[in-house]
């Protein structure tokens, strides 16, 4: 069906006929994507043109024309995008008459609820108002006349043109400017997890920035996938805007599995690994043409004599100076390209050594040596030859310029013919929001990171390449670092490394987690810690490289994945570790004694009967730049031993909006006044202030003294707070998990607690606990992003630990309480 047998069909041309019509359209599953964007852009040309011809004969004007610019002037309307329209006229018919015309086509247009950009100017008008604003001469780059004086729009498109292509020096690093601004602003597409699809780097402005350039006759895009690019972001806007029945270009979270069904996809991650791929197609596309436009815009700035004097004579063209970067490689003019010398065909190493030079002297790789490597460079030997491994470490090595290196061997297919277990992770999103990349720039991001701990290792190549690949398990089922391991042994040994390294890669990326999760959700005066990290380990020089993997990991998820506090906590146990795997192993402690402090605090509170309690600042120390960075604050309670006292005291610390870290509780045995013994029971903890300055210590002993007699009610103020705490709307967090650590510790049971991090959620668990006449010796607090992993510490009544039964049924008692 065409567009005007749409409206025919239809009771008549008027607003309610096309309205009929467009609706049909827009159901017509089979029809979508370009040619329903453009069937729609057809629909409504005519029914415009039909408006424009009835107003146009009753207000009596002639020479003009009605123009669709910007997305409707290319013909691609997604379902609800803003009609963007300008009237053209001559300047000769009255301005009144002028007016009813544009009044009878903008209200027409309103009465149907389409959203409409519009303005009235005479081509003058026009080309001065282009000629202020850059936005407005970037819609008319792509003017097209619906209806009206052709001539008078086709003259217009000619001058508009012209003024671009004559003012590009000037306009173009604006647009750039303009771009760049909006991408800081916006975020990169490829990355975010509800990107937005067209203000984002990589989205759709960037696809038309790209078209302006290419109108300006200075450079042009590479063509390679930019259409398929386009192509696949406009059909999930389109597939958005049917979905939620808004002009939205933000594909949040809770629309992304019905997106994903409208477009065919099986899921939400298919639907933004598709939409990542586009956009990361755009943005080195972007890349390389503003590069390729600087560049030029630079060889014009220079004066032809000068460039001639320059050259050695008059009338001769300069040739760009060629520095040697390696053998086969050269830099020209800013970039990496090939040597005249160099014969890709026959030197299969030259790929990774042309970008490992790139990355050392932090050059780009030109686009062309890419794509004639890619076509012409013969597959590395398996394994590969001690060369072609160096080459990786030095370009995993080279530090931030590794990146762009990287991206651009991606954009060609590189990487997956190199290392084909790649496919699997690339572009594949992480769900959880404390990471800030997808899973391949994430182990890029790492071995960055990574570079620069290779001189704390005595293999930074084995750290670098275990960097690369520690979550190559990602996109596998079950445990990324099971599968991982399997996978590292692979390709470690497909890159050329022999049996030792294999096993010392394979063992890193098993156990990349292994240091933060311990340190942050288990005791570590514990010996069977200790002893289970060494045996996983094994040697000094493994635990080394691991270290680093770990700092570098956390440091390349995002910020809330490293700190201070959590650094000092894996170097404690690294330390108690590399004893362990010395010789020294470790003994089983003696209950410590009180310190001063908790001896003073435990006298009062036996003096008093009520708790007494201390908060002291830990000292701040240097964070990686240089920056001081506060360890966090330790709360020191003492008070005779009741029911009850950890959910209380957890309870408000909530109300005073303090995060616990970690916390340690334990009884004693003192003498009273009357020479008998009174037991109490000593809490450590370290916290630390969600916002604003701490409260002060009177404060919260009162609050603690009521909460323990009754008289606080800390359930219902919890409520209160979480009935107003900040949620991300439509986001279901998965429910909460509390297993039974496996052969935790020899002193007591380990409880886990997995959770969404909400305000009072220590108080919940301690509530659940207590209500399963437990004791809980000791608690480990980790919280990232939104997800909070605590370890608990227990024993039955007798002190002991508990049986394997009893255990799990406490387990589900906590997660029953939790859910």
């Amino acid at each position: 069906m065409t567009s005007t047998e749409a409206i025919t069909d239809s009771e008549d041309s008027g607003p309610s006929g096309y309205a009929a019509a467009r609706l049909r359209l827009l159901q017509q599953e089979a029809r979508s994507g370009p040619p329903r964007r453009a069937s729609l852009a057809r629909l409504t040309d005519d029914w415009l043109t039909g408006l424009f011809t009835s107003a146009a004969e009753r207000a009596g004007v002639r020479g003009a024309a009605l123009v669709a610019v910007g997305g409707y002037g290319r013909g691609e309307l997604s379902p609800r995008s803003d009609l963007d329209l300008l009237l053209l006229h001559d300047g000769t018919a009255d301005p009144a008459a002028i007016s009813a015309l544009a009044d009878g086509i903008w209200y027409p247009v309103w009465d149907l609820g389409l959203a409409l950009d519009h303005s009235v100017r005479t081509p003058g008008e026009a080309r001065r108002t282009a000629g202020e604003d850059l936005k407005v001469q970037l819609g008319l780059l792509d003017a097209r006349p619906v209806t009206g004086d052709l001539g008078l729009v086709a003259s217009l498109r000619t001058a508009i043109l012209a003024d671009w292509r004559n003012q590009a020096p000037k306009r173009l690093p604006a647009l750039h400017e303009l771009c760049q601004e909006r991408a800081e602003r916006m975020g990169e597409l490829q990355f975010l997890l509800e990107p937005d699809l067209k203000e984002a780097r990589g989205g759709l402005r960037d696809a038309t920035a790209l078209r302006a350039v290419a109108a300006s006759w200075v450079a042009d895009a590479p063509r390679e996938g930019l259409n398929e690019a386009r192509r696949t972001l406009l059909d999930a806007r389109d597939a958005l805007h049917l979905t939620t029945g808004r002009a939205t270009d933000r594909l949040a979270l809770q629309e992304q599995d019905q997106v994903a069904e409208a477009l065919g996809l099986m899921d939400a991650d298919a639907l933004l690994r598709q939409v990542y791929e586009a956009a990361r197609t755009v943005s080195y596309a972007t890349d390389v043409t503003w590069r390729e436009v600087n560049r030029v815009l630079r060889a014009r700035s220079v004066r032809p004599k000068l460039r001639a004097m320059l050259s050695g004579g008059l009338g001769s063209k300069a040739a760009p100076e060629r520095a040697p970067l390696a053998d086969g490689v050269v830099e020209a003019d800013g970039e990496v390209v090939l040597a005249r010398a160099a014969r890709p065909d026959r030197d299969p190493v030259l790929t990774l050594r042309a970008a490992a030079a790139a990355a050392e002297a932090g050059l780009p790789l030109s686009r062309h040596l890419v794509r004639h490597l890619a076509t012409t460079v013969r597959p590395l030997p398996v394994p590969w030859p001690p060369e072609a491994r160096e080459e990786l470490v030095t370009l995993l090595g080279a530090g931030e310029s590794t990146v762009g290196v990287w991206e651009a061997l991606e954009a060609e297919g590189i990487i997956t013919r190199l290392l084909p277990d790649w496919e699997r992770v690339h572009c594949r999103p992480q769900r959880n929001p404390v990471h800030t990349w997808t899973v391949d720039r994430h182990l890029v991001e790492t071995a960055v990171r990574a570079s620069s701990l290779t001189r704390r290792v005595h293999r930074p190549d084995l750290l670098l390449v275990a960097a690369l690949l520690h979550d190559i398990g990602k996109g596998w089922p079950g445990d990324h670092s099971v599968a991982g391991e399997v996978i590292a042994r692979d390709m470690a040994a497909r890159i050329g490394f022999d049996r030792h390294d294999v096993g010392v890669i394979a063992t890193l990326v098993r156990h990349h987690l292994l240091l933060v999760e311990t340190a942050t959700r288990r005791d570590l005066d514990d010996p069977a810690t200790v002893r289970s990290v060494a045996e996983a380990v094994s040697s000094g020089s493994t635990l080394e490289l691991l270290h680093a993997l770990t700092e570098a990991d956390a440091l390349a998820t995002g910020p809330a994945a490293w700190s201070t506090w959590r650094a000092s906590l894996v170097a404690d146990l690294v330390k108690r570790v590399a004893a362990v795997l010395a010789g020294e192993a470790p003994e089983e402690p003696e209950e410590a004694a009180p310190s001063a402090e908790h001896e003073r605090l435990a006298i009062e509170a036996l003096r008093t009967g009520e708790p007494a309690l201390a908060l002291h600042t830990q000292p701040e120390e240097p964070a990686r730049d240089g920056e001081v960075e506060p360890v966090g604050v330790e709360l020191l309670i003492a008070l005779p031993d009741r029911p009850g006292v950890l959910p209380a005291a957890a309870g408000v610390l909530a109300l005073h909006r303090l995060t616990v870290r970690a916390a340690d509780l334990r009884a004693v045995e003192l003498p009273n006044e009357v020479g008998e013994t009174a037991d109490l029971l000593l809490l450590s903890w370290r916290v630390a202030a969600e916002y604003g300055s701490l409260p002060q210590a009177g404060r919260l002993r009162a609050d603690l003294v009521r909460a323990l007699d009754g008289s606080l009610d800390i359930r219902a103020r919890l409520a209160e707070r979480e009935a107003a705490y900040p949620r991300r709307r439509g986001v279901k967090a998965p429910p909460p998990r509390v297993t039974v650590a496996a052969a935790g510790s020899r002193r007591a049971t380990v409880i886990e607690v997995r959770a969404q991090d909400a305000p009072g959620l220590l108080h919940r668990i301690g509530n659940a606990l207590e209500g399963c006449a437990v004791r809980v010796r000791s608690a480990h607090v980790s919280t990232l992003g939104a997800n909070a992993v605590d370890a608990f510490y227990v024993t039955g009544t007798d002190g002991e630990p508990l049986p394997e039964i009893r255990a799990a049924e406490v387990a589900r008692e906590v997660e029953k309480a939790l859910g």
